[in-house]
């Protein structure tokens, strides 16, 4: 039932951001490195939602994900713009509960940020790439442990990109935090580039695919 798959990505999406940006916060408010605390943060976060509500949607809870799955015709166009919705209603939500807590200014401390245009938007195509195409082939090849391939990888991805792009990947887990942070400079640059690393990804696969034995 659609309503059912919608509903898991919002809130998949919702326990990505949150407990995504409380680890932010509670790296930046003890003596332990962001780069220490973060990439588990996201990590375990999305594992957590993975094993909640991947029976029911496929557990994307990210934009660029959905659409390296409907490039490769595993979700309709209905469910491609459903998944869109509800992924970004439930990274505003994840931060809006957030907002319950703290305040604006640390809420907009959440927000993905890079230094440089360039570096950001090549931070962030790579990383997408990686990590869609990690997911369009275990999903296929190994479902079995898809769920701790996909959250290591997002680990990793986080590891190498945040200081270089804050390691976004996924247009919904930027524009709760820019939206209740209330600075959408830059935002661009975590839509475009995420999706277009999709596009790659999914091309990518689909020759890995067609040359097997």
């Amino acid at each position: 039932m659609a309503t059912r798959r919608y509903l898991a990505e919002v809130l998949g999406t919702f326990v990505l951001v949150l407990l995504g940006s409380m680890s932010i916060l509670a790296a930046l408010g003890s003596n332990v490195s962001v780069l220490v605390v973060v990439p588990f943060g996201f990590g375990l976060a999305l594992l957590a939602g993975i094993y909640a509500f991947g029976h029911v949607s496929g557990a994307h809870f990210n934009p660029a994900v959905t659409l390296g799955m409907w490039l490769d015709k595993r979700v309709s166009t209905t469910d491609l713009i459903g998944y869109w919705i509800a992924q970004i209603f439930g990274g505003l939500l994840g931060s809006l509960v957030l907002r319950m807590a703290v305040s604006k200014a640390q809420v907009a401390a959440t927000i993905t940020r890079f230094g440089d245009t360039g570096t950001g938007l090549l931070s962030e195509f790579v990383l997408t790439l990686v990590f869609v195409l990690v997911i369009l082939a275990v999903t296929k090849k190994a479902p079995g442990v898809a769920g701790v391939v996909i959250a290591l990888t997002l680990t990793g991805v986080h590891f190498a990109g945040i200081p270089f792009s804050g390691a976004s990947v996924n247009p919904a887990r930027s524009f709760g935090p820019a939206l209740v942070g209330g600075d959408f400079s830059g935002f661009w640059v975590y839509v475009v580039a995420p999706l277009a690393g999709a596009v790659v990804a999914w091309a990518l696969w689909k020759m890995f695919e067609a040359d097997e034995v």
